[in-house]
């Protein structure tokens, strides 16, 4: 571009690469802190983010954002952004839980002393708790940054209370932690969202689309029930497409009891360069297409015998999808995309059973219940009054975990599995 002497003005027209609100996919920023409500506005629009989720928490004495929550979304005045104040509830150990949509504030906020709650303070409850409250509000549940803290989401897994699970960063140990529930049958779909603390760090980097049908408008209720309903994709970047036997993500193919062929046509597009597209398989690679140099779209088809129930991926990254091109923001976050899953199931419906997990699972509910009884900071009973009113404030906290693993230990026997 040239400025000629004496010039005062100059415009800039960028060319839209895809618009995919002509498809009706519609983006979300799933974790977002420390913006105002017109902040996270104008911020928005400046990523073409559809809507922000902003999160109330607690650090400590500090309560950030109390002013922006109204129980309801706050639409822009051009109609462009979404923008919900609602929270992220969170304990040091058990872990942490962001709950989209709330129109009542979930008390308290952070629980069990420090970092999260104040120092000194007693664990006044659960996640799983706080996932009851949201649900009956008609919230949303999502599993932020999976699996870490890791106390208490498989115990939230296995008793139904997470809608979605999230990334915000391309650590291969959350993907194989997500791919380890999906393996023991528990349908979970995938959400990406940034956990936004900082200039450096722009909302929406990661980011979650989410497909609202032609017949139903766009607005933040319904963007969180098609959420829930999985036909998600998670983008840090690229955008990916998946389908099965011309499926959307999210369904599931029916196959007959002996199984059979599948068709699987997977692509992604990027401005960014792209080395690797691949198919994963209960969580192997089974299909996949590089190109060394990096491009700007990949394509992959391919047919596949299916004999057992199954679900199927598509992800897209950098060199063996593992080495991905960073962005430059603060985390250094990989140039990703990864979708929901598509379910196939078998001559019956869809079921899946991993004992590895199961057992995993186990460990961790178990150590729930070591870590209420013997390391959480407790008030004695005789001091304090607790929000839920029950005398037993011991059976409270313990409860979901206990019925954590009665489910898993039903499920274990229903297949005649020995534990």
């Amino acid at each position: 571009m040239s400025i000629e002497p004496g010039q005062r003005n100059l415009s800039l027209r960028i060319k839209r690469w895809c618009d995919m609100k002509n498809e009706r996919y519609f983006s979300g920023d799933t974790h977002v802190h420390f913006l105002s409500t017109q902040g996270a506005h104008t911020e928005a629009q400046g990523e073409d983010l559809d809507v922000v989720n902003l999160l109330l928490s607690q650090w400590g004495h500090l309560f950030t954002n109390t002013e922006e929550f109204i129980g309801q979304p706050s639409v822009a005045h051009n109609g462009q952004s979404i923008v919900y104040a609602t929270q992220e509830n969170r304990q040091h150990v058990l872990g942490h839980l962001t709950l989209l949509g709330l129109k009542h504030p979930v008390d308290p906020w952070c629980s069990g002393g420090s970092n999260e709650a104040e120092h000194g303070g007693n664990l006044e409850t659960t996640l799983s708790h706080w996932a009851d409250a949201c649900h009956s509000q008609g919230g949303t549940v999502i599993l932020p940054h999976i699996p870490n803290p890791n106390c208490e989401p498989a115990t939230l897994i296995a008793t139904g209370r997470v809608d979605a699970v999230e990334y915000l960063t391309h650590a291969i140990y959350g993907h194989n932690e997500y791919y380890r529930y999906l393996n023991c049958g528990y349908k979970l779909p995938l959400v990406g969202g940034t956990d936004k603390m900082t200039s450096d760090v722009p909302v929406g980097l990661y980011r979650t689309y989410v497909h609202i049908p032609d017949d139903e408008e766009f607005n933040y209720d319904n963007w969180c029930k098609h959420l829930k309903a999985g036909n998600t994709f998670l983008s840090g970047g690229p955008i990916i497409r998946l389908t099965t036997d011309g499926q959307p993500i999210g369904s599931t193919v029916n196959l007959p009891g002996n199984g059979g062929m599948v068709e699987i046509e997977a692509s992604c597009d990027s401005i960014f360069p792209i080395h690797t597209l691949e198919i994963v398989k209960n969580g192997q690679v089974v299909a996949s297409t590089e190109e060394g140099e990096g491009a700007k779209a990949l394509q992959l088809k391919t047919k596949l015998h299916v004999d057992r129930h199954s679900w199927i991926i598509a992800r897209c990254g950098g060199p063996k999808y593992v080495q991905p091109t960073l962005h430059h923001d603060g985390w250094r976050r990989g140039i990703i995309a990864h979708t929901s899953p598509i379910y196939i199931a078998v001559g019956e419906t869809w079921w899946m059973f991993d004992p590895e997990t199961a057992n995993y699972m186990l460990t961790l509910a178990e150590g729930g219940l070591s870590y209420i009884r013997t390391t959480a900071r407790h008030y004695k009973s005789e001091s304090v009054t607790h929000h839920h009113g029950e005398t037993d404030h011991q059976a409270f906290l313990e409860r979901p975990f206990m019925e954590a693993i009665e489910t898993i230990h039903k499920r274990m026997h229903e297949l005649g599995i020995s534990h």
